[in-house]
């Protein structure tokens, strides 16, 4: 028998009230200003983060990020309206900072590793401002 690819499921509810729980977690209140496409680029800034963290790790590298996501939505060539573009951009600073071709590998596995970047249609382009310098 071969092995199963490993698979995550997750689940979400959304009440009637705009209460939104998740997997069993504290429920939040998702009030009329946060739209779903808010939400999509949320999940994309903390997905990129999270990948980035786990690619960090295990090249034990430390760091502290924070992260942006924007996207505008029209009508696109399918004729079906969505994404049309979409942009993270991830400020970093890290110490020690590693040579040029290490971090610029840690950050194409962190673009890789994003499963929300890598779900979208366009795919996002990627901003990462390290330790004050745009990189790549």
């Amino acid at each position: 028998m071969s092995p199963q690819p490993k698979r995550t499921e997750f689940g979400v509810t959304l009440e009637r009230s705009c209460r939104a729980s998740a997997d069993g977690l504290s429920p939040v209140r998702l009030d009329d200003p946060w739209t779903p496409e808010h939400l999509v680029l949320l999940g994309l800034a903390q997905c990129s983060v999270t990948s980035l963290r786990h690619h960090a790790r295990r090249a034990s590298v430390d760091f502290l990020a924070a992260a942006a996501a924007t996207g505008a939505v029209a009508r696109r060539d399918d004729g079906v309206w969505g994404f049309v573009e979409i942009e993270c951009r991830v400020d970093l600073e890290i110490d020690p900072l590693p040579p040029d071709e290490q971090l610029s590998d840690l950050l194409a596995r962190a673009e890789r590793g994003c499963f929300i970047g890598a779900s979208l249609i366009p795919k996002p382009s990627y901003q990462w401002t390290v330790n004050g310098e745009e990189a790549r």
